[in-house]
């Protein structure tokens, strides 16, 4: 991956406690996918920022390589990868999201 690529991804990861590379934003969610994990976030009262993949090829891409998986949305917390859409759905329904977002934001 290019390194001017990599920071701006990296940049984008840090610049939220949560963070989510989807298509669409957090108003307008452009897919199912991503608007579960909008919908989870929001039920869980959690602060978090968007980009949306659909506005830049290169990123939309790029993300992909840069977590080493291949789908999209994509959710950081405290700049680690921690999952697409299934995981935070299988997360979130066995209460350990909740949890995990907790402990995090609260250090």
């Amino acid at each position: 991956m290019d390194a001017n690529l990599q920071q701006r991804i990296q940049e984008l990861v840090n610049s939220s406690p949560v963070f989510v590379f989807m298509k669409g934003n957090k108003l307008m969610p452009q897919c199912g996918f991503s608007n579960n994990v909008v919908q989870i976030l929001h039920s869980l009262g959690v602060s978090f920022e968007t980009f949306d993949v659909l506005s830049d090829m290169e990123i939309r891409q790029g993300i992909k390589d840069f977590s080493e998986w291949p789908t999209i949305p994509q959710v950081y917390l405290k700049g680690e990868f921690l999952g697409g859409s299934d995981i935070l759905i299988e997360l979130y329904n066995s209460g350990e999201l909740r949890e995990t977002l907790e402990v995090a934001l609260a250090s």
